[in-house]
């Protein structure tokens, strides 16, 4: 199962990519200005495929390198996982100002890729946020700044996943952002969510806080398990290559 969701991943990032022309021309990666979460797709993709046929190749032909291979890397993720935890609580001050730094970095090249738009649109509408920190955040992106001499039909709006809706309209108003940030800010919250996502998250989290932990429990239960039955099987192996 692990190796075809490795061939799953890797299929769905190719697929996304050959989608937009990515393969044609590899330089236009280099020239994202944000995240592109393709790549997210094909790295996680490529670790599990390479996982899999290590656990499913060395059982089966009880290779002993491939699964000291398969267990040595799992538990090295496991590490990985944990340490991460651990510096996100020690040092949670400059996580958040990454995180506020990298959803910046994102919200500038919002218009520069179909992918990261529809990713910033998704979080903004599912947490009911405006930017980083909150609406005027977009003035990082060229076609929604308030400054300058441009001449974008976006100035000082906002995209429309900012948009406070109406459940009883059943079209999507693309443009309801627009012009926006040239009223009042006390007729902002009227019309567009204020609070910015960083804030959202952290207001998610205590909540959630439960749930967190149980999957992250669950996913290293799994990682264990996998660990265990595959020294459990070289030591079997090694146990019968012995009594030869």
């Amino acid at each position: 199962r692990q190796k075809l969701a490795g061939v799953a991943f890797i299929a769905v990032g190719f697929w996304a990519w050959s989608e937009k022309g990515v393969l044609l021309d590899l330089t236009q990666v280099t020239q994202l200005h944000g995240f592109d979460p393709v790549w997210l797709v094909l790295v996680v993709g490529g670790v599990t495929f390479i996982l899999g046929f290590a656990g499913c190749v060395g059982a089966l032909r009880e290779n002993i390198c491939l699964l000291k291979f398969f267990s040595g890397v799992i538990g090295f993720i496991f590490l990985l996982e944990l340490t991460a935890a651990v510096l996100a609580v020690v040092f949670q001050s400059q996580v958040r100002e990454w995180i506020n730094d990298f959803f910046l970095a994102n919200v500038k090249g919002y218009r520069d890729d179909i992918d990261l738009q529809n990713l910033i649109d998704s979080l903004q509408r599912m947490n009911h946020c405006c930017g980083a920190q909150g609406p005027n955040d977009w003035n990082q992106n060229v076609y929604f700044s308030c400054n300058g001499t441009h001449r974008s039909r976006e100035k000082c709006g906002v995209p429309f996943s900012c948009c406070i809706t109406d459940p009883a309209d059943s079209v999507l108003n693309s443009q309801c952002g627009y012009d926006v940030r040239n009223r009042p800010t006390s007729e902002w919250t009227e019309h567009i969510y204020t609070k910015g996502c960083i804030a959202a998250l952290e207001d998610w989290l205590p909540g959630n806080l439960y749930t967190v932990a149980i999957v992250f429990i669950v996913i290293s239960l799994l990682q264990m398990v996998g660990i265990y039955l595959a020294r459990t099987l070289i030591s079997d192996i090694e146990k019968v290559n012995f009594s030869y």
